[in-house]
């Protein structure tokens, strides 16, 4: 059954962000090293497995030393704000007053951007999504987590941790900070029936041709996978980021027919809200952020649905560089961004769901939580969080015959190009 996500806007003022497109293809030294890695099971790992001699990115510390007086890390605007932008907005300024740490904040714009930045060395830590987190992982760019050093660790939400996308065998490889679904959106005043299936968007034909959006990026592709999962049970899909040469191309040839349907690819959420507000586009993929953005510029003008096949989602993780050089501040980073006051102000501001359920009583809006789908068990068991797609198949069959991310990449940016 199709799960209706409608929720208002929620806390004092929303995020201004942007995940650009992913177009910066793989070296085939991270696909290799990704399946060194072993990276095959989508099945949950043990949470506290210590790390093994030969892990990317070495072995984690066993205890959190003094302040070095510094960090410096990589994030998305609106994970890390100290009055900056807006003198209300502020909880990094008590982070330094009480570990001594000073914070040097990147703002990247993209997963790839993030990925490059970390390669330099000259960060200590980054708040990762999904599609980043395994390319960082094997390029040994990253460390492995011990998570023991982390006490808000034990309180997030358990579907958070040890996942495919931030561990690697039973390694942790970051501390999970807020999730959001990749909902389908629509303009109710013009689109009839209210949609309940992704099929509304990948009709081979549609009354609403030129006015149909889609999240412009090679991950993208995965949301093509999933709706051929649950519809076309006869080309054996069973992770929408393990697919093997027939079924991406299947994948491909869905989405190459759904572009002429495509007015628009979003990247910029602000500017997918505006084009809804204008009524440019009326449906497509989007984020619960830009439903409250359109909302709460013009009442009734969109609605949001988690169809009946599930839907892919996002969930960022801060992990640590494997040649940080200040390890202890970004360990009480680690766990002061995860306590339940500051994923409060965070979830609102940035327009996500907080890692950490207990935030939910502390947040401004007492509906944030429900909005976003926090900590609604249901709502999650029909998602599929982004996992950087490897020839090690993450499926669990153990195959080593998957089509890796260096190829989602080209045929992602082949189809854009034609």
């Amino acid at each position: 059954m199709a799960t209706t996500t409608n929720g208002t806007s929620t806390g004092p003022g929303l995020r201004r962000r942007r995940r650009g497109r992913l177009v910066t293809a793989l070296a085939a030294a991270t696909v290799a090293a990704l399946v060194a890695a072993g990276c095959g099971s989508t099945a949950k790992r043990s949470e506290r497995a210590g790390p093994a001699p030969t892990t990317p990115g070495g072995t984690a510390p066993q205890s959190v030393g003094d302040s070095e007086g510094q960090l410096d890390i990589v994030t998305w605007s609106g994970y890390a704000e100290s009055g900056s932008n807006d003198p209300k907005v502020n909880w990094v300024s008590k982070f330094e007053s009480d570990t001594g740490c000073a914070v040097n904040v990147k703002v990247a714009s993209t997963s790839d951007e993030m990925v490059q930045l970390m390669k330099t060395g000259q960060y200590d830590g980054v708040s990762a999504p999904g599609d980043a987190t395994l390319r960082l992982v094997a390029d040994g760019d990253v460390a492995p987590v011990n998570t023991d050093l982390v006490p808000n660790y034990q309180d997030l939400s358990p579907f958070l941790k040890m996942t495919d996308y931030n561990s690697v065998d039973g390694v942790a490889y970051g501390i999970p900070q807020g999730w959001g679904a990749n909902l389908l959106m629509w303009n109710p005043s013009v689109v009839t029936p209210p949609p309940d299936s992704w099929g509304a968007v990948f009709a081979t034909t549609s009354p609403y041709q030129g006015k149909l959006t889609a999240y412009d990026s090679p991950i993208y592709i995965a949301d093509a996978a999933l709706y051929l999962m649950k519809t076309q049970p006869d080309l054996g899909i069973v992770s929408p980021y393990a697919l093997n040469q027939a079924q991406f191309d299947a994948a491909m040839t869905l989405l190459k027919a759904q572009k002429a349907n495509i007015g628009a690819y979003w990247s910029d959420y602000l500017k997918a809200a505006d084009a809804f507000e204008k009524g440019t586009l009326v449906m497509g993929s989007t984020w619960q952020v830009v439903a409250n953005t359109v909302e709460g510029a013009q009442p009734g003008t969109v609605k949001t649905v988690l169809p009946s096949e599930g839907a892919t989602a996002w969930s960022d993780t801060w992990m640590i560089s494997s040649t940080a050089k200040h390890p202890n501040c970004m360990y009480q980073w680690m766990d002061y961004i995860t306590s339940p006051p500051v994923q409060a102000q965070v979830s609102e501001y940035f327009g996500e769901a907080p890692a950490n359920p207990q935030a939910c009583g502390l947040t401004i809006d007492p509906q944030h939580c429900t909005v976003y789908h926090a900590t609604d068990a249901d709502f999650v068991k029909q998602l599929y969080f982004w996992t950087t797609p490897t020839q090690a198949c993450l499926d669990g069959t153990g195959h080593t015959d998957c089509v890796d991310y260096q190829h989602w990449t080209a045929a992602w940016t082949d189809l854009r190009a034609s």
